[in-house]
């Protein structure tokens, strides 16, 4: 190959690589280069462990009487009013399940009275002033949030009496006074959010079934009977716990 030929393929070699540089220099300035995404930590709430807290709330207790010696049926009332107290108890949560025990002992003040015979002649009045759970709970959780049910035992102290006439005169005294204390069981459910890692706030229902008790009455006269009592307790509360522990779990 001659010089002169040399020469030029070198000449129209390097025209063509000075025209193509910029558009190759101006085509890899174009391109962006993407981080992989970062993986974020997502807390999640932890049900676990010891908890304290305080209840209060209404409820109503279904008391029957019957007159054993005569089997004669001396009907039934609602007795009303307020509780208060507290609980503690223990959580372990199982990924979306959560299981507990608790031990709850309450002062109540549910009270009534009626009219068996509508002589007003007689009246018959119950108080139920404290009673005590103790449950085991099966729960399901999402997030803050926790919805469970519980069972278990139940203890409740009450105090009876019969009257002349319907209401109590202040300065006046009963017929008879006779009281107990019963074991029976009790079921409920109830909803919970935690408000941060260690308060949670939540409300619930519970049905106390009491076993049904033949209870003896002394008579101001001297006289002593029996009397047939059926009891059923329904409740209603709102619950404050505190949870010990640290903060929230982290989940990746």
């Amino acid at each position: 190959m001659s010089v002169k030929r040399i020469q030029l393929l070198a000449a129209v070699s390097l025209f063509a690589v000075s025209a193509v540089a910029p558009a190759m220099a101006a085509d890899m300035a174009t391109k962006t280069y993407h981080k992989a995404p970062v993986l974020v930590a997502a807390p999640i709430y932890d049900w676990s462990g010891l908890y304290v807290g305080v209840n209060a709330g209404g409820g109503w207790s279904h008391n029957c009487f019957t007159v054993t010696e005569i089997q004669r049926d001396l009907g039934c009332h609602d007795a009303t009013g307020g509780t208060i107290g507290g609980q503690v108890g223990y959580r372990w949560q199982l990924g979306a399940w959560v299981l507990g025990v608790e031990g709850q002992g309450n002062w109540a003040s549910f009270g009534g009275r009626h009219d068996p015979f509508g002589t007003g002649e007689f009246a018959i009045g119950s108080k139920a002033d404290s009673f005590g759970l103790f449950t085991g709970q099966v729960g399901h959780t999402w997030g803050n949030s926790l919805l469970y049910l519980k069972g278990g035992a139940a203890v409740v102290h009450n105090s009876f009496d019969f009257w002349n006439g319907p209401n109590r005169a202040p300065a006046g005294a009963p017929l008879a006074t006779f009281g107990d204390t019963r074991w029976g069981g009790t079921i409920g459910a109830g909803f919970e959010y935690g408000l941060s890692a260690n308060w949670t706030l939540g409300v619930e229902y519970d049905h106390i079934f009491l076993s049904r008790r033949d209870l003896d009455v002394n008579w101001t006269d001297g006289n002593r009977g029996t009397a047939h009592v059926s009891q059923d307790i329904d409740m209603g509360l709102v619950r404050l716990n505190y949870k010990f522990g640290g903060p929230m779990v982290v989940k990746y």
